[in-house]
Formats: C-alpha cells, sequence, structure tokens
C-alpha cells in the first residue's frame, strides 16, 4: 500500500514491488534444509511460500520425491525461443525430465530460472534420444498435425511416456514422426492452422494431469 505524499514527494521512480520475503525475523530454524544466507538476507527467488529460504539443492530433493511420470521433449534445430516456456510449464506441472533434441545452446529467458529446478538432458540427435527412450521403455508421443494423428482428446494417454514437440514452423522432424508410437493433434475451431509449440506443450501436459492425478478418462466422440 501506498502512502499519500506531497508532490514534493512524489519526485523519482515510483518503488518497485518486491518479490518474496526479507531477512527471517526472530530465531533461525534448524534444518539442513535452510540457506543461512537467505535467513540472514531475505528470499527473493520465484519459488512457492512453501520452498521460501531453502536451499536450491533441498527443493531440488523434494521435488525428486514427487516428480511425475511423464517426460517431455522438445527439437532444437534453430535456436527455438519457444523452449524456454516448455521447461517453465514442464516444472509447474513437475515433469520427470526435459529433453532438448538437436542443438545443446538453447534460450533460457524464458524459463524464469525455473531450469535450476527442473531436469533437463541433452541429445544431440533424434537417434540418441530414442534410442534413450527404448532403453527406458518409454512410448514416444509426438504432438503435431499429421494425416496420421489422432485426437489429444480422446487419446488414453500412457501413465508412463515421452511428449515431443516439434520446432516452431516446421514441427515435428519425420524421424521423431516415424519413432512415435502416437501422433496426437490438438483440437482447433478457429482459422489458424495451428498453435505455438509452448502453447501446445502446455496443452499437452494438463491432459496427462488430468487424466493420472485427477483420474479424467477421455470419452471418444
Amino acid at each position: 500500500m501506498t502512502e499519500e505524499r506531497g508532490s514534493e514527494e512524489r519526485e523519482g521512480p515510483e518503488r518497485e514491488h518486491e518479490v518474496g520475503v526479507g531477512p527471517w525475523e526472530g530465531i533461525w530454524p534448524e534444518g539442513e534444509h535452510w540457506d543461512p544466507e537467505l535467513l540472514e538476507g531475505g528470499d527473493r527467488r520465484n519459488v512457492l511460500d512453501r520452498y521460501r529460504y531453502w536451499r536450491h539443492e533441498a527443493i531440488v530433493a523434494e521435488l525428486d520425491t514427487r516428480r511425475h511420470e511423464f517426460h517431455v521433449a522438445i527439437e532444437n534445430w534453430q535456436h527455438d525461443l519457444n523452449i524456454g516456456t516448455v521447461v517453465r510449464t514442464a516444472n509447474a506441472f513437475l515433469a520427470k525430465e526435459v529433453h532438448i533434441i538437436g542443438r545443446r545452446r538453447w534460450n533460457r529467458r524464458g524459463a524464469m530460472v525455473t531450469d535450476r529446478y527442473q531436469h533437463v538432458r541433452h541429445h544431440a540427435s533424434v537417434a540418441e534420444f530414442v534410442a534413450w527412450a527404448e532403453s527406458e521403455d518409454l512410448p514416444i508421443l509426438g504432438i503435431d498435425i499429421f494425416p496420421d494423428s489422432v485426437p489429444l482428446e480422446t487419446y488414453e494417454l500412457p501413465r508412463r511416456c515421452v511428449l515431443v514437440f516439434g520446432q516452431e514452423g516446421p514441427g515435428l522432424t519425420p524421424e521423431v514422426h516415424a519413432a512415435a508410437q502416437a501422433t496426437l493433434s490438438i483440437e482447433q475451431f478457429g482459422s489458424t492452422r495451428s498453435i505455438n509449440a509452448a502453447s501446445a506443450a502446455a496443452i499437452a501436459m494438463h491432459a496427462w494431469i488430468r487424466r493420472h492425478v485427477f483420474g479424467q478418462s477421455p470419452t471418444a466422440g
């Protein structure tokens, strides 16, 4: 809440809203998960309140006890700006891992530092990624519009799987399409042919959450 000041006191930029909490007040709590530097100086990170003042490693360790059984993969051949947002969404829905296929470097700005809390694995090629998925006995499910795609809305997503998204524009490569157990399309009702990869990823991940966290089975129609 801003105090009322006279016009002579309003000069200069308004103080920006500060995220998080300041230094811990009172006796410090005990436990290995607490971070002394954060307790002393405050915690301005983009984390839930339950994790305030926790060490980064302690937060990741706690998340690892609850991660869901789906993975997310995205192809990266042209430094796709969607990847950061996909990582951020994967963190929000607590995906097991995010897999970057192609170039190792990707734009982390959209991740909003959530990649520090999300396991991210790199695969230099589609063949390397497919070999990993087969070794883990994980079905590959592509999300794209192909003649053989089936509706995501009525598909029974398996509990263990890896959802794969293509490069913005060209979409999934033929190699991923061929390796996929199925390709799933998202029903659209407007004039555009497709939605961007980050939006598609959020919809697909939430479909998994609805099925395996809330028990909402798709209805064929």
